[in-house]
């Protein structure tokens, strides 16, 4: 009896593990069980006979749940297509604004590509923008800052959490020196929902981007956060959608999925608690049975569920297919990034080499990875790490044995 139930457990591990979760979530089950009467609600919102009125009620009780979660009001609450648009939204809005007055703005080096592009793009259009550095620690350059931040800075946007290392950065100081110059603050918070408490009002943060389905939600939809009296152009025109901050016909299925997630944002700080335990005996377990392992951004406040780690001699894409393969899902870097053979743009940012960053692991939790996942997968990445480095220690001999063949 004993011996079976070994073997079901066995069997069970043995299904795909998920360790992405910050490229994207699964679905929660709260969410899939609500889809069939959500999507009852098929009218248009702005409908003003009885086929809008339920779809609308759907929107209204979700901006209200997401505001009051987030310690604002829900008015200050604009659904979109996801951070990306909100991203491009905010910094395109706010050059458009300031272009004749104010010229110059800040972000960190390593934010997600949405930002760095939009940035990248209005510096053609002749913004002057400064690129703050972040260290190997994952600490933010605040020295750089300092110096270059002036009365003729429009904006400034640093994200809370970076989404390859999950390091913190100091938000509620960055917005102090901020205002204290007459700059805006906008702060990319897709990493934070659901793993560490996010309150908008004390971070005191002008706009603040978000994504559902980095929330165990449908994918297409985000909220931005405008505060009150904040400057804001409007990035897409149509109907008077979201009090005509952005037209187009609501996602009502996507708005309300998210909806049903805010109401468990209160479960963040029981769930952070577990996800750290998790991560830190991950971690150590394999510092302890790997060697050559060394972890990035662990000397500074990360999210209580990332993990970014160096494996030498090891290939990072590699070592991703291979554990593919075996039912695990992980990653190299921003899943925004798959694909290319560059390696992280992050980890180079942070001082690591070419080497180093193309030797990278991300490993990232969720409310549903358990201390048996974990264990099977450490497992299992030993067996992988032995075997690709006795493959990489076989091929160099074999081409230093060649190399010495054709020198006599």
């Amino acid at each position: 009896m004993v011996k079976r139930r070994r073997q079901e457990i066995l069997i069970e591990m043995q299904k795909m593990i998920y360790l992405d979760h910050n490229a994207t979530t699964p679905l929660s089950q709260k969410v899939i069980d609500q889809i069939p009467s959500i999507l009852q609600a098929w009218g248009n919102p702005s409908s003003i006979h009885w086929s809008g009125r339920e779809p609308k009620n759907l929107i209204r009780n979700a901006r209200q749940v997401l505001a009051t979660a987030l310690k604002v009001s829900p008015l200050e609450i604009i659904f979109n297509s996801g951070a990306s648009e909100g991203n491009s939204a905010v910094i395109l809005g706010i050059y458009e604004i300031f272009k004749n007055s104010k010229n110059h703005f800040m972000c960190s080096q390593v934010e997600h590509p949405s930002v760095l592009k939009a940035f990248q793009h209005i510096e053609k259009l002749g913004a002057r923008v400064d690129y703050i550095p972040v260290s190997r620690k994952g600490e933010l350059d605040l020295n750089f800052f300092k110096k270059h931040i002036s009365s003729n800075t429009a904006l400034v946007s640093v994200m809370m959490a970076n989404n390859e290392t999950g390091n913190i950065f100091p938000i509620a100081e960055l917005v102090k020196m901020t205002h204290a110059v007459g700059a805006l603050f906008h702060s990319d918070c897709v990493q934070v929902l659901g793993k560490i408490p996010l309150n908008l009002s004390e971070l005191n943060v002008d706009y603040a981007t978000l994504s559902a389905h980095k929330f165990y939600s449908l994918k297409g939809t985000g909220a931005l956060f405008v505060r009150k009296n904040s400057p804001y152009q409007k990035f897409i025109f149509g109907g008077g959608q979201e009090r005509s901050r952005r037209g187009g016909t609501e996602n009502t299925l996507g708005i309300a999925s998210f909806g049903v997630m805010a109401n468990l944002l209160d479960q963040v700080v029981f769930r952070q608690k577990e996800l750290a335990q998790l991560r830190d005996h991950m971690e150590a377990r394999i510092l302890l049975e790997i060697d050559g392992v060394s972890l990035t951004g662990n000397q500074s406040a990360r999210l209580p569920n990332t993990s970014s780690m160096v494996l030498r001699d090891i290939d990072g894409e590699t070592l991703l297919m291979s554990l593919d393969l075996k039912g695990f899902a992980v990653s190299t870097g921003a899943a925004c990034s798959s694909g290319s053979p560059e390696p992280s743009p992050v980890l180079l940012a942070m001082g690591l080499s070419r080497a180093e960053a193309q030797s990278s692991l991300r490993i990232s939790l969720g409310w549903e990875t358990n201390l048996g996942q974990i264990d099977f997968f450490i497992n299992i990445l030993k067996e992988v790490v032995l075997r690709l480095r006795n493959i990489s220690q076989k091929t160099n001999m074999k081409e230093l044995s060649l190399m010495r063949e054709q020198s006599l």
